[in-house]
Formats: C-alpha cells, structure tokens, sequence
C-alpha cells in the first residue's frame, strides 16, 4: 500500500519551499509595473504544462514545452529591467548582510561628500522653482549613467549647480552625478521607471529619478518644477522632504 503514495523527501519539501520564496520574490519586484500580467500569463502556461505533462496528454505537452523552452531566451529579453533589478537587490542584501560589505574596493566613500553645497542649491532652486535631478552615489559607481551624459569633474559648490540646472543652460535637462565630491557629469539620461502606480502628478523627472533608482546603488534629489517641493529617492522609494530637513535626510541616506 506504501507505494500507492507519492513518496515526498524533506529535500522536495525544501525545493517548493524555495521555488515559492523565488516566484513570491520576483511578484514583489514586479508588482505595480507593466510586467507583472505577463510574469502570472508565464506562471499560469508552467502550471498547466505541468497538468497536461502528469496527465500525459501528450499533443499539448510537447506544444506547451517548446513555448516554455524557446521562450526562455524571450523572457530574459523581456524582462531585461526586471532581472537587473531582481540581482540588484539580491546583491544589495548581501552587501547589508556583510557578505560583501567587507570588501573595502566596493564601497564608495560618501563621508567627504560637501551636503552643505547641495543642500544650499537645491533650497534656492526650490525657492525659484527651478527643476533638477541630481545623482549621488553610494556602492554603485553609475559609469553607464555618466558615459550618457557630458563629463564636468568639477568642484561642488551651489552656484555651479544652480546654473547648470538653469533652464537656458545646455546642460539642464537630465541628470547631475555627483561622485568623489565632484559633480562628475551632467545631461545624462536615466532609465524612467514602469511602475504603473505611481501618482500622476509626478513627471519623467521624478519618474526617471526612481528607474534610476531601483536599479542603482544611489540617491536623487528632484526638485519640482512645477511646485518647487524637493524629494528624495532611494530604492524606487520617493519621499518629499521639508526644507528644514533636507541636510539631515541627505547625510542619513548616505549613511544607510
């Protein structure tokens, strides 16, 4: 009678355990963008391949499994964005869990960072309403956003901000990096986000601000054209931050 029953080892236990953490995972990464109805179409063609196979209906096994195998290379096209991002967090983890955050050459030093001068450019820009978006980096380098965009490697200080930021500069649309304590590059262009829940009352430069974001290892600073209100985003996460705070929530978001 035993081998009526499907014999069932702690290892297969643990493989569905890990199978459903890596589909919950990857849910939770897409969910709110455009992706996550093709990510469940996928779920929904695995899972009834896998009926059809048990049940050995043999016609719709070998349809539904060459869709399933050639369509791998499909979804890694498909879902480019979505694996950078998903091996991004993987590798943002570890870092929090020291696995790799005891190696010193992949740290990025923000200690020396001059947060006075960003501060003060971006608290007159606010006042003038006069939009921006700057990059600050933590671990990530950001060399693939910098080679979009044309080199500065200047000093920071606020009224070079403010006049690249100047609507009539060449310089003004798209994003300032700042790394090193340099303002590195300027006019680059950034990934906009796929959510599809954010507000819609934020623009490309907000929604730039948090593609960028949830991709790298960095913070922006948007300040709004249209309000003048400056935001703060980290990990596609945006918050906007009173005037009086800025300086605070910028040295703790280097910090983190």
């Amino acid at each position: 009678m035993l081998d009526l029953f499907i014999q069932v080892r702690v290892f297969d236990l643990i493989d569905i355990f890990l199978v459903a953490l890596l589909f919950y995972w990857f849910y939770r990464i897409l969910k709110g963008t455009s992706a996550i109805s093709i990510f469940l179409g996928i779920v929904a063609v695995f899972l009834i391949w896998q009926v059809v196979k048990a049940l050995q209906m043999e016609l719709l096994t070998s349809i539904l499994g060459a869709f399933v195998s050639v369509g791998f290379i499909a979804l890694i096209i498909i879902f480019q964005p979505e694996i950078r991002r998903f091996l991004f967090t993987i590798g943002a983890q570890a870092q929090e869990g020291k696995l790799i955050h005891r190696f010193k050459f992949l740290r990025v030093n923000t200690s020396d960072l001059d947060i006075d001068a960003i501060t003060q450019a971006c608290l007159n820009m606010s006042a003038i309403k006069q939009g921006a978006l700057i990059l600050l980096t933590r671990k990530n380098d950001l060399d693939d956003i910098i080679a979009t965009g044309v080199i500065v490697n200047a000093d920071i200080t606020n009224s070079l901000i403010e006049n690249i930021f100047f609507k009539n500069s060449p310089l003004h649309d798209g994003a300032m990096v700042v790394r090193n304590n340099r303002i590195t590059a300027a006019h680059c262009i950034l990934p906009v986000s796929q959510k599809t829940n954010i507000p819609g009352h934020y623009g490309l430069r907000h929604r730039a601000a948090i593609g960028v974001t949830e991709v790298n290892d960095c913070i922006a600073l948007v300040v709004s054209e249209e309000t003048g209100n400056i935001s703060i985003i980290s990990e596609g996460e945006i918050q906007t931050v009173k005037p009086s705070e800025l300086k605070e929530r910028i040295g703790k978001e280097l910090m983190a």
